[in-house]
């Protein structure tokens, strides 16, 4: 059984870390924020202005360096956060005349990754997760090599949706070995924090933990990585547009005109930043009576699909709410993989098999 981490000598270790230019160590500057100990794993932020973010790069690096040579740490992760506080002033020192920022970076362990796609909404609650996994298992049900990134940092959902339990393996060079669920490689951060831990992050940190679980995860050759993002249309969500080579967004909403507001401002986010929309899902379509068989559609109907004509974006289709699906997802047991033949999971599998077709399909076409 690993010893417990000293939380003490957490807080030593990063208060040592030296700052650029000889200003100093890292602890009586200010600049430590957000440091938790959980299990084996040891996240901690660093305060800085965004211009410098290039300059405190190395910092953070030596941090983690830090952090990694302390007995019981398995897994480190530091942040560089601009975090605001009360009255919206800088909680970091002002940055010096002349820093220069961070160029944006596309991630090493990513070249062998032939495709990586967005699963987005609007809002939560309307099912997202649940569509990525299984989008990610209908991919995979097509021979594909298929991996899983779970980058909802405040609700991630991929542990129980897999059914996956334990740590990750840490290889060489302290790069993440994914989990297998289902023949998809899975990463998410549920996988190194308590399941029950609040995540109070500010945006900046999010967007930091979502560049290092692309970059620091031992991918391998895949056909398609799956991002299940966060809801809403954010700084993590531009963080992923605007620093990974995106193929394209799936939009997850509900029928309802209070989702499909919502949905509306996901297509327009992507749009800006150039990532191409390749479909619309509407979830939650009917509700269907584990009795009598019968189709309510509790939250409207059609919704999704006229939304998707009006906009101009391929319509993917419309899964049902049924007992079965909810069941299953959280018995972990994703319909698309245990239940390929069932009515939900050839929908998922044709689902699946139009996202391919369009991201296969040229550029234009």
């Amino acid at each position: 059984m690993t010893a417990a981490i000293d939380a003490n000598a957490v807080r030593a270790a990063l208060a040592a870390v030296p700052l650029p230019g000889g200003e100093g160590d890292l602890g009586p500057s200010g600049r430590l924020a957000e440091v938790a100990v959980r299990g084996a794993t040891v996240t901690a932020g660093i305060r800085i202005e965004p211009a410098e973010a290039a300059a405190f790069e190395p910092v953070r690096q030596a941090a983690e360096a830090a952090l990694a040579a302390l007995p019981g740490v398995e897994k480190a992760l530091v942040a560089l956060t601009a975090e605001r506080a009360s009255g919206g002033q800088s909680a970091a020192p002002p940055p010096k005349p002349g820093a220069a920022a961070a160029a944006p970076r596309g991630p090493a362990a990513l070249a062998e990754v032939a495709h990586v796609i967005a699963v987005a909404s609007g809002k939560g609650g309307v099912g997202k997760s649940t569509t990525a996994c299984n989008l990610a298992l209908g991919l995979r049900g097509m021979g594909l090599r298929v991996g899983l990134l779970d980058a909802d940092i405040y609700g991630p959902s991929a542990p129980r949706l897999f059914g996956l339990h334990g740590r990750p393996r840490v290889r060489e060079g302290r790069m993440l070995e994914p989990m297998d669920g289902y023949g998809v490689k899975v990463m998410s951060i549920g996988f190194v924090v308590d399941e029950e831990a609040a995540m109070i992050w500010r945006g900046p940190m999010v967007q930091s933990a979502i560049t290092q679980l692309l970059g620091e995860v031992a991918w391998g050759t895949l056909d398609v990585l799956v991002v299940d993002m966060p809801p809403g249309t954010g700084d993590a969500q531009l963080a992923l547009a605007q620093g990974t080579r995106l193929s394209g967004a799936v939009i997850v909403s509900t029928p309802q005109d209070l989702a499909l507001i919502d949905a509306r401002r996901g297509i327009a986010m992507f749009a800006k930043v150039d990532v191409p929309i390749l479909g619309l899902i509407e979830n939650m379509g009917v509700f269907v009576c584990p009795t009598c068989g019968s189709a309510h559609p509790i939250f409207g109907s059609g919704g999704a699909r006229a939304e998707a004509e009006r906009l101009h974006v391929p319509f993917l289709g419309s899964v049902p709410l049924s007992l079965g699906l909810r069941e299953s997802s959280d018995a972990g047991r994703p319909v698309a993989a245990c239940e390929p033949e069932s009515e939900v999971g050839q929908l998922y599998a044709r689902m699946a098999a139009s996202v391919w077709e369009r991201l296969r399909a040229p550029a234009g076409g």
